[in-house]
C-alpha cells in the first residue's frame, strides 16, 4: 500500500512545490506514494470564506477557527495519524520519520496566523510536531520538511538504502565528510585511507570521523550516545 499524505492547508498551491521534483517527484508520479492538499477555506461556510477570528482573552494576530478546521479534518479523507505542525510540539527526528514512514500515511494540518484553537487539537487527537526552535509563517514549509524526511525512507526511493545507515542522526552520530575526484584539490587531497582500498580501515575512519565531529558539533547528541553505551 502506497503512503498517502494529505495536507489541510490555507494555500494549496504551495504543494507538491520541491516534493514533486527529484526522488521525492519520481516516487509520487510512479505512485511509491501520493499526496492531496486541501483548502481549509473550502469548509467555510460565509460567503467571505472565513477562517479565523480574533482570540479570546485579548492579543495580537488570529486563529484559526475550531468548526472550520474540525469540518476540514472530518471533511478529509485520510490514512495514519492526524499531525499539526507547531513551534511547541515534539521535534521532528529520524526515529520519528521511520516511524511514520512504516505506516499507511498521515493528515498533516497547517496553521498559520496565531495558530489554531486548542479545542480542535484536543478533540480531533492532533499530534504537535515541530521541525525546530524557530519560527515559521505557517506550517506549510515545515509540513514540507516532515513530507521530505519521511518519504526518501519509503521503499523504492531512495537509490540505496544502505547508505541511509551513515547518514547524519540515523544512529544518534553526524555524518562523516565525504570527497570525490579530482584527488587533488586546490592544494588539498583526499585523505590516503579512502583511496587505500582498506575497508576495514575505511570504515574506522569514518566511525572516528562521526564520533569527532558529534563531539565538536554536537554535545548533546553526543552525550547522548555515551549515555547508551553498556558500563
Amino acid at each position: 500500500m502506497a503512503f498517502a499524505a494529505a495536507v489541510l492547508t490555507l494555500f494549496p498551491d504551495m504543494f507538491p512545490g520541491p516534493l514533486g521534483l527529484s526522488l521525492a517527484g519520481r516516487a509520487l508520479k510512479e505512485g511509491v506514494w501520493s499526496l492531496a492538499a486541501h483548502d481549509i477555506r473550502a469548509f467555510a461556510s460565509d460567503r467571505h470564506r472565513t477562517v479565523d477570528d480574533h482570540p479570546a482573552g485579548g492579543g495580537v494576530g488570529m486563529v484559526i477557527k475550531p468548526d472550520i478546521l474540525a469540518a476540514a479534518i472530518d471533511g478529509t479523507p485520510h490514512a495514519g495519524p492526524r499531525i499539526l505542525m507547531s513551534p511547541r510540539g515534539e521535534p521532528l527526528t529520524q526515529a520519528l520519520a521511520a516511524d511514520l514512514a512504516a505506516g499507511p500515511g498521515a493528515l498533516i494540518v497547517c496553521g498559520r496566523f496565531e495558530g489554531v484553537d486548542e479545542r480542535v487539537i484536543e478533540r480531533r487527537n492532533l499530534r504537535e510536531i515541530s521541525v525546530g526552535d524557530y519560527i515559521l509563517s505557517g506550517g506549510e514549509p515545515a509540513a514540507l520538511i516532515l513530507l521530505d524526511a519521511v518519504v526518501r525512507l519509503l521503499p523504492g526511493v531512495m537509490g540505496k538504502l544502505e547508505s541511509a545507515a551513515e547518514e547524519s542522526f540515523a544512529d544518534g552520530l553526524l555524518e562523516h565528510p565525504h570527497y570525490t575526484k579530482p584527488n587533488i584539490w586546490e592544494g588539498a587531497e583526499i585523505p590516503a585511507i579512502l583511496l587505500s582500498g582498506d575497508h576495514r580501515a575505511i570504515a574506522a575512519w569514518k566511525r572516528r570521523q562521526r564520533e569527532e565531529l558529534t563531539r565538536r558539533r554536537r554535545p548533546d547528541l553526543w552525550a547522548r550516545h555515551e549515555s547508551k553505551k553498556t558500563p
